[in-house]
């Protein structure tokens, strides 16, 4: 993709909660996928380690979009609140994230 970056992550869920994870994103609210389409993500992804609990998600930002801080976003905090019953999260609910560096990536062709 043209101009975008990358931006992965981990994050856990409590144990037992891998279905309900998913049924919870199979159903993703319209408002907060719009939203987070304005805020530059072109691409989202998030597998799950089953053996662990562990997510690791994967972002294409786009470098032109205007950059919303998401954080202060009533949608993201109402998502962050609705799914804090079956992650790992901090104090204000947002999920526990751990930058994942890039080391090693085989370029798109053209």
């Amino acid at each position: 993709m043209p101009n975008s970056q990358v931006n992965a992550f981990r994050m856990n869920l409590k144990p037992g909660f891998e279905a309900e994870y998913k049924k919870r994103h199979d159903e993703i609210w319209p408002e907060l996928q719009e939203l987070l389409r304005q805020a530059g993500i072109a691409e989202y992804y998030i597998f799950l380690d089953e053996a662990t609990s562990s997510l690791f998600a994967f972002q294409k930002i786009t470098t032109t979009a205007t950059r919303l801080s998401l954080s202060e976003q009533p949608i993201m905090r109402r998502w962050w609140d609705y799914m804090a019953d079956i992650m790992e999260v901090n104090g204000d609910n947002s999920p526990i994230a751990v930058a994942c560096p890039e080391v090693f990536r085989l370029p798109a062709t053209l």
